[in-house]
């Protein structure tokens, strides 16, 4: 059985899921990286992997505000590569 303390909240569409089926996206040193180990310091938030949820945290600049910093267009594009162009 899961443990119930690994369910986190995806920031688009703010579901519950088992953190191993979400993408952490973490702030660390001014850089925002894909944290595929889920075990990075630095502020972080997880995205389910529905493009649509990752559209609506781009058009409404989610991330940068959870993130608490500016995130560059072709960052976006990048983080969009990395995640579903798998």
């Amino acid at each position: 059985m899961k443990n119930s303390k690994e369910i986190r909240t995806c920031i688009g569409c703010r579901n519950k899921f088992h953190k191993d089926n979400l993408i952490r996206i973490v702030k660390l040193n001014d850089e925002v990286i894909i944290d595929s180990n889920k075990t990075s310091g630095g502020r972080g938030t997880y995205l389910c992997k529905d493009i649509k949820c990752f559209e609506n945290v781009v058009k409404t600049k989610k991330l940068e505000r959870v993130l608490k910093t500016n995130i560059s267009d072709k960052k976006y594009n990048e983080l969009r590569g990395v995640i579903f162009d798998r």
